[in-house]
């Protein structure tokens, strides 16, 4: 019996892989988003504070080849692609690599848990564009839809967060405080999605999975004009909160990103951690889902629902499974300035 769909393909943001690639990454990153030259230098220098590479390109084939473990071992026997926003392997050079293997119909995993402009609707965009870009004989599309509530990225992020405190030794975990991350995105930008809701339902499903009724959410890696309203407070901020009220040890969950790439590394590993000590706060960082098994069956388990071979679309909570095809009005693109 055919399949509905004759490929799996993998869309992330991307990511360079040598000192020389930073600033044209950075500048296709940046593009028409009005930030400063200085600001783009500083960026910079984060990734040339781990020479240059970020680990979000080596994460991804990372998955990718649990994934066709996971695949040979149980189907669906779908060939597996990887195309990025910003930097090799481009979107567009991936279907144009699928138009001559003779893809005609694909699903497209997004590595973004939550719903919004940036980490979802953007990325349609850039299939389209891709397609187009391709021409008539570039394969439909189809966008795997987020799974910030599905039982799979709840599980895995439940065992990291474990793992975090298993590693502090304490005799009572309470002592230490639970701080979730996400990305921060604009204000406006958030008002046309369903970001918060989907990053505070998600703290909310692990938390209880964790029998934690106490902890806070955060947002890292604001960007963008200074006098623009964005989401927070910013996790350095909120570190300081709890310093100030006693509090001497905080895990740090960074649960609104699936990799452990350089905003995680640099923002929380390093400048957080840094603000920490100075504050005498003893800081750990959960990982995040990467390639936990559990994270992996949630996407080969996403592509068999719309195989339409999983007859039961898993969620946890009061939100449900999020739709396959949002409406059009949703995650719209924010204003520019």
């Amino acid at each position: 019996m055919s399949l509905p769909y004759d490929a799996l393909l993998l869309v992330s943001f991307g990511g360079p892989e040598r000192r020389e690639d930073v600033l044209p990454f950075l500048d296709q990153v940046l593009k028409g988003k009005g930030v400063s030259e200085e600001r783009k230098f500083e960026v910079a220098e984060h990734y040339y504070h781990f020479g240059g590479v970020s680990p979000i390109n080596a994460q991804n084939r990372e998955l990718i080849a649990a994934l066709q473990d996971l695949f040979a071992e149980r189907g669906p026997h779908l060939p597996i692609y990887w195309g990025n926003r910003n930097w090799h392997p481009l979107l567009v050079d991936t279907v144009r690599k699928m138009a001559q293997d003779g893809i005609r119909r694909a699903l497209a995993f997004v590595t973004s848990a939550f719903g919004s402009y940036s980490g979802c609707h953007q990325y349609l965009e850039d299939i389209a564009r891709a397609r187009a870009a391709v021409g008539p004989y570039a394969p439909r599309i189809d966008k795997i839809r987020v799974f910030f509530n599905h039982p799979g990225f709840v599980a895995a992020n439940v065992e990291r967060i474990r793992e975090a405190f298993r590693g502090l030794n304490l005799q009572d975990p309470d002592q230490a405080a639970l701080v979730f991350v996400a990305h921060s995105i604009p204000e406006d930008m958030a008002r046309t999605s369903p970001y918060v809701d989907h990053f505070e339902e998600s703290a909310r499903l692990i938390a209880e999975a964790l029998r934690r009724p106490g902890y806070s959410l955060a947002y890292q890696s604001r960007s963008g004009f200074p006098g623009q309203p964005w989401l927070g407070p910013d996790v350095g901020d909120e570190v300081q909160r709890l310093a100030d009220g006693g509090v001497k040890t905080v895990v740090v969950a960074p649960i609104g990103f699936v990799s452990d790439h350089l905003e995680v590394l640099f923002d929380l590993d390093v400048e957080l951690a840094d603000r920490a000590r100075r504050l005498g706060v003893k800081l750990v960082r959960a990982q995040t889902v990467g390639t936990h098994p559990e994270f992996v069956s949630m996407v080969r388990e996403l592509v068999l629902e719309r195989l339409n071979q999983s007859p039961v679309r898993r969620s946890l909570g009061r939100l449900g499974a999020w739709p396959d095809f949002c409406p059009p009005d949703c995650c719209r693109p924010p204003q520019r300035a």
